[in-house]
């Protein structure tokens, strides 16, 4: 088990800046975690999704958990110092990136792939900010994989 794994298997809430599907937060909910989305740029632009009779809804909050163990985010690398920023303000220990792409650099929802540069510029990033710092596996599959294992 890497230790992004083992980080997840630890956590109880997960924010999620953005999303390369929606299966990330669904996923998350239904794996059995707290989870609340950033849907802007703004503090108050925060909703907690959960299960209501079997689906997953979203409920607007207008702001941030008071704490969160992991920050996922699908975000530009120009993004990650707010981010890491916010993060360390919600005591979360983790930073876990996705980037959206395959190795080819097309679309891929579950895809991992970032060039080593960005990927090195992430983790110092991450790290300045006392967080660890994860870009894969994909964090669905990771979810459901604990799921199965509970």
């Amino acid at each position: 088990m890497t230790a992004g794994v083992k980080t997840l298997a630890a956590a109880r809430t997960i924010v999620v800046i953005d999303w390369p599907s929606r299966d990330v937060s669904d996923t998350l909910v239904r794996a059995g975690f707290a989870v609340f989305v950033r849907g802007g740029p703004r503090d108050e632009d925060f909703s907690e999704f959960r299960i209501e009779n079997g689906e997953v809804v979203a409920q607007r909050t207008g702001h941030a958990p008071p704490h969160a163990d992991i920050v996922y985010c699908h975000r530009p690398l120009a993004e990650l110092p707010s981010i890491a920023a916010l993060a360390a303000r919600l005591g979360a220990k983790m930073i876990w990136s996705q980037s959206g792409l395959d190795a080819d650099g097309a679309r891929d929802p579950k895809g991992c792939w970032a060039s080593q540069a960005d990927l090195d510029a992430m983790r110092h990033t991450a790290e300045s900010a006392g967080l660890a710092f994860v870009s894969e596996p994909y964090i669905g599959d990771a979810a459901r994989a604990l799921r199965r294992h509970a």
